[in-house]
């Protein structure tokens, strides 16, 4: 499949000049402006027979792009289900992304033709509340997997999210990744088990110093993927979002989290509370309409003064339903912050302060020891500055070194850095999308050749199957009455589930030829007694004496057969 260069360039390059609130919110979560140019793919070449789920693919990728990087319903064609319910999605070709087009368009030309495909999802990816955005694009991906797996249970998934779409695919991949099985053993959105990787460029839920491989053995590559990407611990600075952190279950291994160094979105510094504060107010703001102004109008200075009050209002509300707020070590920064999360729902409210009568029930003044909370003032006072300063000591620095160019200005803003040929220089091979690529690619051929999915279980019980083999001994018959059958364990394939004997059948012989990790360690096989009660133990059988004074059968040495390594 050819590949041409893009005459597209991302739009909306206006700087902002409002508050911090809308620098956070947009700079720390969007796509703006920046001149870069990136391949993708060509229409002509990302021809398919069908835009509909009937169509079955070994793999699928799910798209999901930025700000303003999303498939339109009546612009694109979009994909359907086989009864023709249109789905939130398009296929790669009818709509094409300057950003995610070079790492989901590499398999193609890669595998054969039908054997796999890119879906871009469709939703909002605007900053008109984005918030509500993300919980659309989050539904809509679960939506389109769902179908897609109804109608191909043999599919495997790839998602891949960059900017305000790794948001999306972040919560999508915790969701799938952390699914409880039903009693019949099915999941309500797809099997974990099928999704064979996560790319995720400019993830704001990633933990300060998270490797790019969050819960892969090694934390330089995925699991299953030998390539190596970096050595030691991601950039320093969490996440812009981190209230959106979390594991991602069985797809731990799986995952790669790219985060450049400068990037705001995902590393933002540690003691930023306040920014932290301006993001999750910006999170529930129309942005689109204050950055399209460059100032607050009386709509959106009407918006920004609702949400404001609603937080002091839940604030408020929070401290007062503790028992004595005062003595603890809880800043009202930090309550602020925690209310102030678009998803917050206070605790059940108490009467403990609230129900309080200031006077007893003949109307006399309360003792002066039900005010002994007011001690506490003075330390609560100090607690605060103190905290204040120590959770922002970085948000100077930060709002003096604009913050805005080093994100998203154009040349220079490190959002952008994931598609850089300057990221070679820096000692890395490959920059985040190029290696990204090369990691779908190989998972398409996997999927083409119908190799076993490398998850952790499948590799670690292989490892086992295979240690058994080599571990168990063949051993001749002792010289008794009964014959002690051989202990004899079943073949299984590289990468996959060991292969049960039914009752009545015998076990496939193991082997003698195939190749052993000569670095794998043998591990001990549980003795099985024979007919007769007699014990193989691998060197000595030995009959136990029977219930007359005759002398025991005596035991013979068996020959034991070594399976060599390499």
């Amino acid at each position: 499949m050819s590949l041409r260069v893009s005459t597209r360039r991302p739009a909306n390059r206006r700087r902002l000049v409002t508050s911090a609130v809308a620098f956070v919110s947009l700079g720390a979560l969007a796509v703006g402006a920046a001149v870069l140019t990136t391949d993708k793919l060509s229409s002509s070449d990302a021809e398919v027979e069908l835009a509909s789920t009937a169509t079955c693919y070994d793999m699928v990728s799910i798209a999901v792009g930025g700000r303003g990087d999303s498939p339109e319903a009546g612009k694109t064609k979009m994909l359907e289900t086989p009864t023709g319910t249109r789905l939130p999605a398009a296929l790669a070709g009818d709509f094409e992304s300057d950003w995610i087009d070079q790492m989901v368009g590499a398999p193609n030309g890669q595998v054969k033709d039908g054997s796999y495909a890119a879906v871009y999802i469709e939703y909002p990816a605007n900053m008109a509340s984005y918030e509500s955005s993300v919980e659309t694009g989050v539904a809509n991906t679960k939506t389109v997997m769902n179908a897609i797996a109804a109608s191909c249970p043999k599919t495997r998934f790839a998602i891949v999210g960059y900017s305000e779409g790794a948001d999306v695919t972040r919560r999508a991949a915790m969701e799938i990744g952390n699914q409880q099985a039903d009693t019949n053993g099915k999941f309500g959105i797809v099997d974990p088990g099928n999704v064979v990787g996560v790319v995720i460029l400019a993830d704001a839920g990633r933990k300060d110093g998270e490797t790019a491989f969050p819960g892969s053995a090694s934390g330089t590559n995925p699991d299953g993927f030998d390539t190596k990407y970096q050595n030691g611990s991601g950039p320093a600075g969490a996440g812009a979002l981190p209230s959106t952190q979390g594991g991602f279950g069985v797809l731990d291994g799986r995952v790669a989290s790219f985060c450049s160094q400068g990037d705001l979105t995902c590393a933002m510094p540690k003691n930023t509370s306040l920014l932290h504060l301006a993001a999750n107010v910006g999170r529930q703001l129309d942005v689109d309409a204050i950055q399209r102004d460059n100032t607050l109008t009386p709509a959106t200075g009407a918006d920004l003064a609702m949400v404001l009050g609603k937080i002091a209002v839940a604030a408020f509300a929070d401290i007062t339903s503790q028992d004595n707020w005062l003595a603890g070590d809880e800043t009202f920064l930090d309550v602020l912050i925690k209310v102030s999360e678009p998803g917050y729902k206070p605790a059940d409210p108490t009467t403990k302060v609230a129900a309080k009568p200031e006077t007893d029930e003949n109307g006399e003044p309360l003792p002066a020891e039900s005010a002994v909370n007011l001690a506490y003032l003075p330390s609560k006072i100090a607690k605060e500055i103190i905290g204040f300063i120590g959770s922002n000591t970085d948000t100077i620095p930060v709002a003096m070194n604009d913050p805005y160019g080093q994100t998203l200005g154009p040349g220079s803003g490190h959002h952008f850095d994931y598609w850089r040929d300057a990221d070679k220089a820096n000692g890395k091979p490959l920059t985040s999308a190029e290696y990204a690529a090369a990691w779908l690619t190989q998972l398409a051929k996997d999927a083409q050749a119908g190799k076993p999915i490398k998850s952790k279980e499948v590799q670690e019980q292989a490892r086992l199957t295979v240690l058994s083999a080599t571990a168990t001994p063949t051993t001749t018959a002792p010289t008794s009455t009964s014959t002690a059958a051989p202990v004899v364990a079943p073949y299984v394939a590289p990468y996959g589930a060991p292969v049960v004997p039914e009752a009545g059948v015998p076990a496939p012989i193991v082997d003698p030829a195939a190749p052993v990790d000569p670095n794998l360690t043998a591990i001990p096989v549980v003795p099985a007694p024979d007919a007769a009660g007699a014990v193989v133990d691998g060197s000595v059988v030995t009959t136990p004496p029977a219930a007359t004074s005759a002398a025991p059968t005596t035991t013979a040495v068996p020959t034991t057969t070594v399976v060599p390594a390499g």
